[in-house]
């Protein structure tokens, strides 16, 4: 499996239109196998026990067949960075043309979270709006924030750890999503999530790939939302996969992250609102990283693989 990777490797730098998550370039290694093209892009600072199921995923991708799916196009909300200029909140949306939800990055700043959200509002008045934390509150600070921030569609990961999550739920009417809860759990499987959220967040690579992660959401036997991890276009398409291959399917998908990227390795529209399953062929012109960063993800992926066995 290794030399499959090795043989096909590339690794490109994808620039990004604003910042997010603190990084203005995206890197990404993909590799081709049996089944097409596939991502491996855990970010810079995760560690190889974190990564391999980033690569189980990515191989998953390259040589199992794709499941039944239920659909060929999936709905998509906007995603909106920790920005608060009027014009560069207008421009971010206007990469999300037709979408109707819109998923907005909150948790470090109260008082510019709030105009973040009100500025959203007052740009898009027909979208219903939901919130990221990725964990950063405290029980209190929530339950003050959802008290005041108006109506939302649900909030994801407002605190760290589900003993947290639940007494928040306890305290709110407010739909919880759970994100790092699972993705950054040892087991999983063995949480108990009763309680505690409303919904799964899945998101493929980190959970290891469609087959885990249908495994997980039969075990939790919640209602799933799946969204990206800022991959380019072809983790996209697998995470696209991912949303169609389940039957029901609620809620807008964070999946258009690609219109936070300056460049990508190929084009996804977002039409209607909506985002169409294709194949995905990489136009690397221009992308490719420096020897150096190439061999960096090199050693990375085998150390990674080894892990895997």
């Amino acid at each position: 499996m290794l030399d499959l990777i090795l043989d096909s490797l590339r690794v490109i730098s994808l620039p990004m239109k604003a910042n997010f998550r603190g990084i203005n370039h995206r890197e990404v290694a993909l590799f081709e196998g049996p089944q097409g093209w596939a991502e491996f892009s855990p970010f810079l600072e995760y560690s190889d026990e974190e990564s391999s199921h980033w690569l189980a995923c990515a191989i998953e991708a390259a040589t199992q067949v794709p499941p039944k799916l239920y659909r060929s196009s999936i709905g998509v909300n906007a995603t909106m960075p920790a920005l608060n200029s009027q014009s560069e909140i207008a421009d971010v949306l206007a990469g999300f043309p037709g979408c109707t939800t819109v998923k907005i990055k909150v948790g470090i700043n109260e008082k510019e979270d709030i105009e973040r959200i009100a500025t959203v509002r007052k740009l898009s008045p027909q979208s219903k709006i939901r919130i990221d934390v990725n964990g950063l509150w405290s029980v209190d600070q929530a339950a003050k924030f959802l008290e005041s921030c108006g109506e939302i569609e649900y909030v994801e990961q407002p605190c760290a750890t589900v003993a947290e999550l639940r007494e928040l739920k306890s305290r709110v009417n407010v739909k919880i999503v759970g994100d790092e809860i699972l993705r950054k759990s040892e087991n999983p499987f063995e949480l108990d999530l009763d309680g505690a959220i409303d919904i799964l967040m899945l998101k493929v690579q980190p959970l290891g790939g469609i087959k885990n992660a249908h495994a997980l959401a039969s075990h939790h036997k919640l209602p799933v939302v799946v969204s990206s991890a800022l991959e380019c276009a072809v983790g996209i398409n697998y995470g696209l996969t991912l949303a169609a291959s389940f039957e029901e399917m609620s809620y807008d998908c964070g999946l258009g992250t690609g219109s936070l990227l300056a460049r990508d390795v190929a084009d996804i529209p977002i039409v209607d609102g909506k985002m169409q399953i294709q194949p995905v062929e990489p136009n690397f012109g221009g992308l490719d990283v420096s020897a150096e960063r190439f061999d960096w993800w090199k050693n990375r992926i085998m150390r990674t693989a080894a892990l895997l066995g």
